[in-house]
């Protein structure tokens, strides 16, 4: 697991990316520690790529005997018929080339694309672990947008240099042997070959020193279009309710321009390379092909030679191409991998075990000793959002959280549910892990079930019992099927106080000891939410912290902790705290609500 600190950023920005400060080493770096877990199933693919470069430059040699052994002999005039030793013979070589070929092809590619896919899928569990162990912090300083962008383009991109890997190391050999026959079949030919195919190596180079730039900005261009779409739709009913559609038209067509013209500009280059990279190999075998037809008519070539030269110069153009591909892919696979690197460089993060629903928990005691926390986005030398927080929380109590907006009430049950971490001080709870519910009630798209046991590690009778404490499982039951109806989208079908009811049972099964409810009955009428507080403190297994903005539950907790701008006023029952005027006017206010 990475130990980066919390809101450090994932991105190399696009403008920040000096292209001279990415090589072919650093690319071949990365592509060795995406490969390292996969190098058996790469190197079958290797073996296949060998194959077809085997193959590949011995079937030139079978095509030369093959014209002047049983072509040509044919084509003079008067001459009897080739030996039918000889045609069959030239017959059963090119079979056997092009077997030996294809089936080098097809474990090229079949086992290149397994490791693609292999290191792809591992690469986005590897991100799906880390953004769960993440501390809060740092998910709620990230776009969305730019979170979905890691786990889909980048780590498509990341990968886009392995597919051409088994075929480049493979047309290496071919380089070189055809290279040799060459130079066995004609010197003068193979110093053409050395001066033509250099330059495409030339062009690949300028290629991608230029591109390295503008395929960044993609990917920042990516993850910024991917933000916007998220939040608007998202957001669609707000959208909708106001009227903002044209605006977030706007603001879509203008993200997608920026997108597109940072794509133009990488398809501009490609298409200036891949026209270079088409033209260069032609024009060295049109030039061989010239050459060639005056060193036959000098005797110093066979007709059978020139058909050789010419199909070992469309091979030398392949090792080229593929080989320029290569390098043209370790640009934005670096890119890529300096965009993840921080979180999946370091050993795999180790899951945190399933707390188990048991009937030995006991209430836990808290204690906070000089607590404060910052915000990583304040101002230097503002007033942290929790200043210098004392307290303890007897076994079985139940505190509320009272305080103005803006008093940190929310911050503090993230910090107690440890969620966000002390810039300063200390929290313990007895080694009780504590269970948090939110106002906001996120459901999955899955069944009411499901939704309330997400670990799946509870039984029936856990999960029902769970329910009804959240006074949930009368609605539940009156559905058509009960426990196993399917949830629309983030729990649409149901109304917003169902919704927190179905997260509050989620989190009072799993609740061991240490319950905080953070707004979570908020959209709950008051007497059903008096029957859940009720219901929690005649099981008295846990301790309960919650922040209040009723009257009513204000009165059933023990003690009141009062905030004012982070700082804890008073510490007190509900009674005593009527003293104080401030206190006094705001749960009043919440009494005439």
């Amino acid at each position: 697991m990475t130990t980066q600190s919390d809101g450090a950023e994932l991105l190399d920005d696009a403008r920040t990316i000096d292209p001279e400060q990415i090589d072919v080493w650093e690319g071949l770096g990365v592509v060795g520690h995406l490969i390292r877990p996969h190098r058996l199933v790469l190197a079958v693919s290797i073996v296949g790529s060998l194959m077809y470069a085997l193959a590949s430059v011995v079937g030139t040699v079978v095509l030369a005997r093959v014209v002047d052994d049983v072509v040509l002999p044919s084509l003079e005039v008067g001459a009897e018929e080739p030996p039918r030793r000889d045609v069959w013979l030239g017959v059963g070589a090119i079979l056997a080339v092009a077997l030996i070929r294809s089936t080098g092809v097809v474990c090229r590619r079949y086992f290149a694309g397994m490791t693609s896919e292999r290191v792809q899928r591992r690469t986005r569990g590897r991100l799906a672990d880390e953004y769960l162990d993440r501390p809060a912090s740092w998910v709620r300083a990230q776009p969305q947008g730019r979170l979905l962008a890691h786990v889909d383009s980048d780590t498509r991109v990341l990968v886009e240099s392995l597919h051409p890997l088994p075929f480049s190391v493979a047309v290496v050999f071919i380089a070189v042997f055809s290279g040799i026959a060459l130079v066995l079949v004609d010197p003068f030919m193979a110093g053409i070959a050395f001066v033509v195919f250099p330059l495409v190596t030339m062009v690949n180079r300028w290629y991608s020193s230029r591109v390295q730039e503008p395929m960044a900005e993609t990917q920042e261009r990516v993850g910024h279009v991917s933000s916007i779409a998220h939040e608007s739709f998202g957001g669609s009913l707000i959208v909708k309710a106001l009227g903002l559609a044209d605006r977030e038209h706007r603001r879509f067509d203008a993200a997608s321009a920026q997108l597109q013209d940072a794509r133009v500009r990488v398809g501009f280059l490609r298409a200036f390379v891949d026209a270079a990279l088409d033209v260069l190999p032609v024009f060295g075998t049109l030039v061989a092909i010239l050459v060639s037809a005056f060193r036959v008519r000098a005797g110093a070539m066979s007709a059978g030679e020139v058909v050789q030269v010419a199909a070992l110069f469309s091979l030398l153009s392949v090792p080229v191409r593929v080989f320029g591909f290569f390098l043209e892919s370790l640009a934005p696979s670096v890119v890529a991998w300096r965009r993840l690197s921080s979180l999946i460089a370091g050993e795999p993060s180790t899951p945190t075990p399933v707390a188990r629903h048991g009937t030995d928990r006991s209430p836990a005691s808290v204690s906070l000793a000089s607590v404060s926390y910052q915000h990583a986005d304040a101002k230097e030398g503002s007033r942290p959002a929790i200043d210098n927080l004392s307290l303890t929380i007897e076994p079985g109590e139940i505190v509320a959280i009272v305080g103005r907006t803006g008093a940190a009430k929310s911050t503090l049950c993230l910090l107690l549910a440890g969620l966000l971490q002390p810039t300063k001080g200390r929290i313990t709870s007895g080694g009780v892990p504590p269970t948090l519910a939110f106002q906001e009630a996120f459901l999955f798209a899955d069944t009411l079930r499901s939704n309330i046991d997400l670990a799946e590690a509870y039984s029936d009778a856990e999960v029902f019992e769970a329910a009804r404490a959240a006074q949930i499982s009368t609605f539940i039951d009156q559905l058509p099927i009960g426990y196993d109806t399917v949830m629309g989208e983030r729990g649409v079908t149901l109304s917003g106080g169902q919704r927190q009811r179905v997260a509050l049972a989620r989190a009072l099964l799993v609740d061991q000891g240490l319950l905080i409810i953070d707004d979570a009955t908020s959209a709950v009428d008051p007497v059903i939410e008096q029957r859940i507080l009720n219901g929690i403190r005649s099981a008295g297994s846990s301790t309960v912290v919650l922040t209040a903005h009723r009257l009513s539950t204000i009165r059933l907790a023990d003690r009141v902790l009062f905030l004012r701008a982070g700082q804890l006023v008073a510490f007190l029952p509900h009674d005593e705290l009527l003293a104080d005027d401030d206190y006094r006017s705001l749960v009043m206010a919440y009494a005439d609500e």
